[in-house]
């Protein structure tokens, strides 16, 4: 998966620490996505989570703003659809939502201004969302006379039921830090802070164990509200005792109680670790 052409509305970009971005590059029309766009970010995700050469995701667009949602052409059209045209198209929609909210990497987003709509829930679909100050967010479903229903558990899961009772129902704009009293967003920042807040995110990430991180982010959305009991307490005890065999639990063990850096580790992270170092 190399560079795509810069004129695409959805680019990807793979370098050479196995970190990808995937960028929305629509900014005449606010990143705002269609079906066509949809299905581009399907084939996209899709493509970095079946491949395990990838240890990081991170989503991004061109321009002042992150994602207006969805285009007013493409709402236009389906305007005019039927019940079972509607349909396909929200399945369209859900399916690409489920893929990045499940994809194996670690998924970063970075949004550097209005986030409306379904880019609330794209923002919602990742592990980790960094924002600058400048960023705003906004639910406005219900100002068209619609909800926000296909991103609804993953903006759920994000900013809990309490908010999403009152923003789904005001269709409020509200910024950055409030996102992030919600949950939304995890770090927030100045608009010239943002890119080396990702960089610093992506060199924590790829310091740690890639087949470490795959499971621990399985094993966050296996046990979220289960029940503790025995059932729970021999998967978890399992799912331990079978990393520590592994070649990846081996070795870390060994190059902590030898105090050198393990196998995994690439020279981005080392780099960054010397770089600490010397300051």
């Amino acid at each position: 998966m190399n560079n795509l052409q810069t004129d695409a509305r959805v680019m990807v970009e793979v370098d050479r620490y196995g970190v990808a971005t995937v960028t929305l590059n629509n900014p005449d029309k606010h990143n705002a996505f269609d079906d066509a766009i949809i299905a581009e970010l399907t084939s996209a995700f899709t493509g970095i989570a079946n491949n395990d050469d990838i240890r990081v995701m991170v989503l991004a667009s061109t321009g002042k703003s992150f994602s207006a949602g969805a285009d007013l052409g493409w709402m236009k059209r389906m305007a005019g659809y039927s019940y079972e045209e509607n349909l396909k198209d929200a399945n369209a929609l859900a399916i690409m939502l489920k893929t990045l909210n499940f994809m194996p990497q670690a998924t970063i987003a970075k949004i550097q201004g209005a986030a409306f709509g379904g880019a609330v829930g794209l923002a919602s679909c990742c592990d980790i969302v960094i924002a600058s100050e400048k960023a705003s967010f906004c639910l406005s479903e219900v100002k068209l006379g619609l909800i926000p229903a296909t991103i609804s558990p993953y903006v759920v899961n994000a900013m809990g039921l309490k908010a999403c009772r009152r923003y789904f129902q005001t269709a409020e704009r509200f910024f950055a830090d409030k996102a992030q009293h919600l949950g939304l967003v995890d770090e927030v920042v100045s608009p010239e802070a943002l890119d080396e807040a990702v960089d610093k995110m992506i060199r924590t990430l790829l310091a740690n164990s890639p087949l470490a991180m795959r499971r621990a982010k399985t094993l966050a959305f296996d046990v979220a509200y289960q029940d503790i009991d025995d059932k729970l307490l021999q998967d978890t005890s399992e799912r331990i005792a079978a990393i520590r065999v592994s070649q990846q639990g081996q070795e870390g063990l060994t190059a902590f109680f030898e105090k050198r850096a393990p196998a995994w580790q690439t020279e981005v992270a080392i780099d960054s670790a010397n770089n600490k170092s010397k300051g």
